[in-house]
């Protein structure tokens, strides 16, 4: 049942970084009309830098594909995790009503981390 419940999670949330990152390259989610100003000017700023979207959206595209399938859940949550302690940095700092929502996803990472925290010790032992 736990499984079950996990791949669930890991489903919705792994589409959810798909869709985010292939927006950063085909802009087909309109932009709320009640976002901070702070958050548009920040957007603007990230998309004056030419190279920083399509790498975001990339990792968010690759991350949320990893995260969907067992074998590479591990991998998935290690490559979203940066972009998530982003996200949550930006919604604490300019945009606190989506703070639940990112919290959600950050228990659904760390559950995943935490059921496979045997894959990573490989790489922090000596």
């Amino acid at each position: 049942m736990k499984a079950k419940v996990l791949f669930v999670l890991c489903l919705l949330t792994g589409l959810m970084f798909l869709n985010a990152g292939l927006d950063k390259f085909f802009h087909y989610m309109p932009v709320p009309k009640d976002m901070p100003e702070k958050m548009v000017k920040a957007g603007m700023a990230f998309m004056e830098i030419g190279w920083l979207m399509p790498l975001v959206g990339a990792v968010e595209a690759i991350g949320g594909i990893l995260l969907i399938f067992k074998r590479t859940r591990a991998l998935g949550a290690i490559v979203i995790l940066p972009i998530l302690v982003g996200i949550l940095l930006t919604n604490i700092t300019m945009a606190p009503s989506g703070l639940p929502i990112v919290l959600i996803i950050i228990a659904v990472i760390t559950w995943v981390i935490i059921e496979n925290w045997h894959k990573y010790l490989p790489m922090v032992k000596k």
